[in-house]
Formats: C-alpha cells, sequence, structure tokens
C-alpha cells in the first residue's frame, strides 16, 4: 500500500528537516519544498494527499499558494505561521485549510494533527451518498462529490460539501455546532468558529444562485438546519 504523500512547503531548512524526520518516522512520505513556485511545479509532477503550507514564503503568501492550488484541485492543508492572531486563523478557515499551527510547535503534535486530518478525509471520501430534498433543487453526488443547486454546479470545499450534505440530509432538522464538528470534521475538539466560518462560505456559494434565498437557517445558540422544502423553481 502506497504511504501518503505530504509536500511541505518550508522556507526555513532546520523546520522543514525536521518535520520531514518526523513525518518519514510516522510512515509517510514528505516531499520538501523551500518556496511557493517549487510546491506548484511539484504538484504538476504528483499526486499528494495532503500539504502542509507556510504563511510566511519568501516569493508566494501561503494563503495565496492555497487559493493557486484549489484552483487546480482539492487538496486538504494546514497552515502554518509564526502569527497567532486569530484574524490569521479565520483567513485559513475561510479559504477552506483543514488546520492551523502556530509557530512554535512541536513536530509531534504537527504529525498527530496531519495523521487527524488523514483520517477525516479517509472517511469523508468514504462516506455513502445521502438522501436531499426537492432532488431537482438539490442534487447531491456524494460518490463523485458534485452538487447542483437549481441546475447549477457549485465548486465547493470538502467541508462546505460535508456540510450541506448533513443539513440537507435531513431538512429541518437543527445540528448544533458540536454534532456538526463530529459528523464533518470527526473532530468535537475544534472550536465553534470553525463551523460559523463554513456556513458563512457555504452561503456565500449558494447565494450566487439564489442570492435572496437563503436555505440555511440559523438557530442562535443551537446550530443550523436546511430549509424542509426548497422551492421547486428557483426563487
Amino acid at each position: 500500500m502506497n504511504k501518503p504523500r505530504i509536500l511541505i512547503v518550508e522556507d526555513e531548512p532546520g523546520i522543514a528537516d525536521t518535520i520531514c524526520y518526523v513525518l518519514a518516522s510516522d510512515g509517510l512520505d514528505p516531499l520538501h519544498c523551500a518556496t511557493g513556485t517549487e510546491a506548484l511545479a511539484a504538484l504538476g509532477q504528483g499526486d499528494f494527499t495532503l500539504a502542509i503550507l507556510d504563511v510566511g514564503l519568501p516569493d508566494i503568501n501561503g494563503f495565496e499558494l492555497f487559493r493557486r492550488i484549489q484552483a487546480v484541485r482539492e487538496l486538504p492543508a494546514i497552515f502554518l505561521t509564526a502569527r497567532s492572531e486569530e484574524i490569521d486563523r479565520v483567513v485559513g478557515l475561510e479559504l477552506g485549510a483543514d488546520d492551523y499551527v502556530a509557530k512554535p510547535f512541536s513536530p509531534r503534535e504537527l504529525a498527530a494533527r496531519v495523521r487527524g486530518v488523514l483520517r477525516r478525509v479517509a472517511k469523508s471520501q468514504a462516506a455513502a451518498p445521502a438522501e436531499t430534498p426537492s432532488a431537482t433543487a438539490l442534487e447531491i453526488d456524494g460518490e463523485c462529490r458534485r452538487v447542483r443547486y437549481y441546475g447549477q454546479a457549485l465548486e465547493l470545499s470538502r467541508y462546505e460539501f460535508g456540510l450541506l450534505q448533513t443539513l440537507a440530509s435531513r431538512a429541518g432538522r437543527v445540528f448544533s455546532r458540536d454534532e456538526l464538528l463530529t459528523t464533518v470534521w470527526n473532530d468535537a475538539d475544534s472550536i465553534d468558529r470553525t463551523v460559523d466560518t463554513h456556513v458563512k462560505t457555504l452561503r456565500a456559494k449558494l447565494a450566487t444562485v439564489t442570492p435572496d434565498f437563503d436555505p440555511i437557517i440559523t438557530h442562535r445558540g443551537i446550530g443550523y438546519a436546511f430549509v424542509d422544502q426548497l422551492p421547486a423553481r428557483r426563487p
């Protein structure tokens, strides 16, 4: 069985060497690139399971590098940064990152987080297709991970897809943030802001099709629900 291949984009050699060593010791296959340009070239020549991206790269900001990667393919990612301000964490989450680690960090903790993301990805890929309400208005293909909303294809991140699939599978039911963290992220220890941020980006993508209609209902202090029934025609 092939080892999961991990792309590490970090310009500090000492940190990169440590990450490569601990991941290789954990049975993974790390590849180090010192710049965003090198990373983009490596992505064009091979397949990867996950990326670890330093935000402060010398040529391309780590957030911008993530955007460029996601424009080509969906790749789970963990951001590394020397900054720990909440705004940086929120930016990373809004972009669709899977985790965020502030320097200095324990290499073993990073390896554990990598394993956690890989487990969540595997679980998400193995999930069965869900039944959805108003099939002509919302079509969710769980196997191919495709969504059509009133006939228009939506490009969703893995967690946006998981949120929509979970909420729509039981329309009208209120899901708490903890339930969504456990179901979609398989991680009850993440912060509530993770759910709120991804609901915000999911709503924005749904709004490109129905700008005057939001199918996600917020129950303040409780969680979120999908509308009981979508209109047959676009509102």
